[in-house]
């Protein structure tokens, strides 16, 4: 196994406890969008994570995680990530803000092989106006370790506590190496209503919102399964103009539901759908050939009757 592909064995740390002042004190990780909460989208991007950290008090969820509480709560980000750090163990971390609506597992893959691909702490997205964003990144984890081990000792040492409480991640990432991945989608983040608002209405836009739909269905049925989206939806569209529009619904239920029942993955959705879709066609055939040319000597007798076979007939 390649160094790049190790680095795919990461732990997540996601910080969901902030106090969201700017949406006048709401629970923002529990705001939803599109039907899921920010704190759930933000897991389905980092779903294939080793070990996920959610730096909050602990709700319900669309799939089990960790959870981990800074000392005090509210004590700020820096504290956030030492409390959630200390509950994983790999050496690649991918830190997280809960308000991210447009995070995509392909995001966090891009973040995970820009850093190991060369000699860096870590790597972050930048968005489109080119600031950094240091909560959408992947990090080392001996890096971070080391850095806030060293600011708690020299808040020590200048007389404080030697808590983490109200720093500013600068401080952090101020001291690191780091490479750049630009991403003006994935890096949006939801600071205000306004920001939600146009979030929602992305997602309603023409070439997302199916997508968003399936996400989401996913989602709240508990299904983690990658199908042909566009095979499915050729097969609706030979059902509904081959047979009659409502067998569309029906037909893709029952593929799933064949699918199901052999305990198959998308290879199994894929060929109940080609086996449906094909019936379809064979159907929609025979339907446009009894209607194009008529048999010769057709019968008007009723479907089901008998001929009369009396002689006086």
């Amino acid at each position: 196994m390649t160094a790049c592909e190790e680095s795919f064995f990461y732990d997540a740390v996601v910080l969901a406890g902030g106090a969201a002042r700017r949406l006048g004190g709401a629970d923002k990780p529990g705001v939803r969008v599109g039907g899921r909460t920010l704190l759930d989208r933000v897991l389905a991007a980092c779903a294939d994570a080793r070990t996920t950290v959610v730096v909050a008090d602990p709700r319900p969820t669309a799939r089990p995680v960790c959870w981990a509480r800074e000392e005090p709560p509210g004590a700020g980000p820096l504290a956030a990530l030492d409390a959630g750090l200390r509950r994983t163990t790999a050496d690649h971390v991918v830190v997280l803000s809960a308000d991210l609506p447009f995070l995509r597992p392909v995001t966090v893959r891009r973040l995970l092989s820009a850093l190991c691909a060369g000699e860096a702490d870590g790597a972050l997205l930048t968005d489109a106006d080119g600031h950094d964003q240091p909560l959408v990144a992947a990090y080392r984890a001996h890096t971070l370790r080391r850095e806030l081990a060293a600011l708690t000792t020299r808040r020590t040492a200048s007389g404080d506590r030697g808590t983490l409480a109200g720093l500013p991640l600068r401080r952090l990432t101020a001291a690191f190496d780091l490479v750049r991945v630009f991403d003006d989608v994935a890096s949006f983040d939801c600071d205000t209503w306004d920001d939600i608002a146009t979030a929602r209405a992305r997602i309603r836009e023409h070439g997302h919102v199916l997508d968003e739909w399936i996400s989401a269905v996913k989602d709240e049925l508990g299904i983690d399964l990658d199908v042909d989206v566009r095979a499915l939806l050729d097969l609706a569209r030979e059902a509904a103009h081959g047979v009659d529009r409502p067998a569309a619904p029906l037909t893709t239920f029952l593929v799933g539901y064949a699918a199901a029942l052999h305990q198959g993955g998308p290879e199994a959705v894929a060929e109940a759908s080609r086996k449906a879709a094909a019936l379809a066609r064979r159907w929609a055939k025979e339907a446009s050939a009894d209607t194009a040319a008529p048999r010769a000597g057709k019968s008007d007798m009723a479907f089901g009757a008998t001929p009369d076979s009396r002689p006086d007939a």
